[in-house]
């Protein structure tokens, strides 16, 4: 079983950074791909960026602004979230997959993953 927290979240201007953390139990954690998904209010939960042994991997729409990271030795993943716009207003939700050959594509799918955290709300304003 692993348990996700994540922290970090906010209220910033646009154009403000912050940046999120995702504490993970579980000592396989070193073998598990690692995702960020955001869910705004009235729409789906969408993929942000992921990171596995693979690589790391962003959506289109926050490409150049958003870095995700692991450390392993701190069984934390970071999202590293630079020139905040509003449209990326929403919860923040941290999850993670227990597969070890993941592909790319499917890391970008929220159906991949087995653990979830609570979310972190971050606000943007204009």
């Amino acid at each position: 079983q692993v348990q996700l927290v994540e922290s970090g979240g906010g209220l910033v201007q646009a154009g403000g950074s912050l940046r999120l953390s995702c504490a993970a139990s579980g000592r396989t954690f070193r073998d598990y791909a690692m995702g960020w998904f955001r869910q705004a209010p009235g729409k789906e939960r969408e993929f942000v960026a992921a990171v596995s042994w693979r690589g790391t991997y962003q959506a289109d729409s926050v490409k150049g602004r958003f870095t995700i990271s692991k450390d392993n030795d701190k069984n934390t993943v970071y999202l590293q979230m630079n020139s905040l716009k509003p449209e990326d207003t929403g919860v923040y939700y941290c999850a993670a997959d227990s597969q070890i050959f993941t592909s790319s594509q499917a890391m970008r799918v929220r159906e991949t993953y087995d653990y979830w955290g609570q979310g972190t709300q971050v606000t943007v304003s204009s």
